[in-house]
């Protein structure tokens, strides 16, 4: 009978969230609820005036819809069971609606780690071969490039999640964590993960290692371009239009390096302490970064400014 329990496969899991902290759960529902609307009206905005505002019809500013787009279905997918879990403490959930909520989350951030590495490029030959940028990056490349990110990210969120489905969970069904983070629902499995930390290290090297490379010596070529320009003016002017892109590459890669690559404490007195952490730094990078790239790249971008104006201004108003 023992064996019987043992063996028998899990119809669901629970989500602990911050049941182990319940002093928080008030604080961070609140907080992550003002984040997600912002993120929401943002991107929104930002999705609305790249496809209303002709001005912006380039190949930067597709990219740049597509980024908000990505943010808000990245978001959705587990933004809602994070507030969730804050209201109902130890949060259940089916197994089918865990797979897919790990499928959209693996999949949206796969495509962002692509598409910021396509926009880097845009930015790359619009500094370094202005002349040529028409050409080079036409309607007929740009697209092609943004819907294959898309299709790359998709096809490798398969991949995972179907060697994740196929594992058996026995016993424990608990997830320590706010969603159903991949890394959180391998520990779970009572079989060989072995072929899952392999493809996630080929995925690793893919989304990761290949991206930054890339976007790392694009910038050393954009840098050295600017540096060549005589005028101070004329300097600032062609770093200011991928500085906006530069931050975001910053604070996306930095937060998923530091989140997958940190090495963890052998030390049990900190234990407790690293266990939220785990949980925090994941949540940082599902919220707080995509409420900061249409700030990010809408502060200083006179072009979207005055798009976003003239969304707002009521019909026949003239300044």
């Amino acid at each position: 009978m023992e064996k019987a329990n043992e063996t028998s496969p899990v119809m669901g899991f629970t989500l602990l969230g911050l049941s182990a902290h319940p002093e928080l759960e008030k604080t961070f529902f609140v907080l992550i609820l003002l984040m997600y609307l912002v993120i929401l009206l943002g991107n929104g905005v930002l999705i609305l005036v790249t496809i209303l505002d002709s001005r912006l019809h380039t190949p930067m500013y597709f990219f740049l819809g597509n980024l908000s787009f990505l943010d808000i279905c990245f978001t959705t997918s587990s933004v809602p069971l994070v507030l969730d879990s804050f209201l109902t403490p130890q949060e259940t959930i089916s197994f089918s609606a865990c797979a897919v909520q790990m499928a959209l989350s693996f999949a949206m951030a796969g495509t962002e780690c692509l598409l910021l590495s396509v926009m880097a490029f845009d930015r790359y030959v619009a500094i370094c071969n202005p002349l040529r940028y028409p050409v080079i990056m036409s309607k007929a490349a740009y697209v092609p490039m943004a819907a294959s990110s898309w299709a790359i990210g998709g096809a490798a969120s398969m991949v995972h999640t179907s060697l994740a489905i196929q594992l058996p969970f026995c016993g424990n069904n608990i997830i320590n964590h706010f969603t159903c983070e991949i890394l959180a629902v391998l520990k779970l499995a009572c079989a060989d993960i072995s072929i899952n930390v392999i493809s996630m290290e080929v995925t690793n090297v893919i989304f990761l290692g290949v991206p930054v490379l890339f976007i790392s010596f694009s910038y050393v070529f954009i840098i050295a371009t600017i540096l060549r320009i005589p005028s101070a003016e004329g300097r600032r002017k062609a770093f200011s239009t991928c500085s906006a892109h530069l931050t975001v590459v910053i604070v996306f890669y930095g937060t998923l390096f530091f989140m997958y690559g940190k090495p963890k404490s052998k030390d049990s007195m900190g234990a407790d302490k690293e266990d939220l952490s785990d949980k925090l730094i994941p949540l940082f990078y599902g919220v707080v970064t995509p409420m900061l790239n249409p700030i990010i790249y809408s502060l200083r971008n006179k072009d979207v400014k005055a798009a976003v104006r003239s969304l707002l201004r009521p019909k026949g108003f003239t300044q």
